[in-house]
């Protein structure tokens, strides 16, 4: 004897298409989930400050922000594309092979060497506006770091230099960071001898502060 309950054909003929519908649900659940588990590839692209002069690499500002980052759950890598000495023109002419194919966004910090060289303050405009155009044309979203021009230099400098950043992110809509030194600038327990670069301790302090708006770059890179 066969029990049958009232509509049972009717839901008989509807599973081929339950399970067409279920298919589609489970693909767009496992495609979401992979989407969120993709890693995240940053570039650091900088100067000295991001190299980690005379620094171990671990201790260098993109290794301790990729720890940081890892910790607060986040899947990314952030490759160190710094060199001692740069200035914003030589990064801009290393921009191709410093910023591979497959990066998602970038750290700019570029500009200091610029200022400490009394570069006319157009100079370094001119190139980090190139290099902002050149990355959004690749869809390579930017998070600018910035940089005040050292007060030695004389106010009228200063005024002119330190405008560079914010203006060129209003630009180009990209994430700003004021002032990449602050917290450790003119602090010698956390420089090195040099007064300029920092120690261990500087780059853990950096990274703190940066931190947030790092991940708020993150979550801006997530959107799409």
């Amino acid at each position: 004897m066969q029990f049958r309950f009232p509509g049972a054909e009717k839901v008989r003929s509807l599973l081929p298409a339950l399970a067409v519908l279920w298919g589609f649900l489970m693909a767009g659940t496992l495609t979401a989930t992979m989407a969120e588990a993709r890693t995240i590839r940053l570039v650091a692209l900088g100067d000295s400050l991001t190299a980690g002069y005379q620094l171990a690499g671990k201790d260098a500002f993109p290794a301790v922000l990729e720890a940081a980052l890892k910790a607060k759950g986040h899947d990314v890598v952030i490759e160190n594309a710094g060199v001692s000495g740069d200035t914003t023109t030589g990064g801009l002419e290393r921009l191709d092979w410093s910023v591979p194919d497959g990066t998602d966004g970038v750290i700019l910090e570029l500009g200091a060497n610029d200022a400490l060289r009394g570069l006319d303050p157009s100079i370094p405009e001119k190139a980090l506006d190139q290099i902002l155009t050149k990355l959004k044309a690749r869809n390579i979203r930017v998070l600018i770091a910035g940089m005040y021009a050292p007060r030695n230099n004389g106010e009228a400098y200063a005024k002119a230099f330190d405008a560079i950043y914010p203006r060129l992110a209003q630009k180009h809509g990209a994430m700003l960071y004021p002032f990449f030194l602050d917290g450790i600038a003119g602090d010698a327990k956390l420089n090195l001898a040099d007064g300029i670069h920092p120690n261990p301790a500087g780059v853990r302090v950096i990274v703190e502060r940066i931190l947030p708006t790092v991940e708020a770059f993150l979550k801006s890179l997530a959107k799409g």
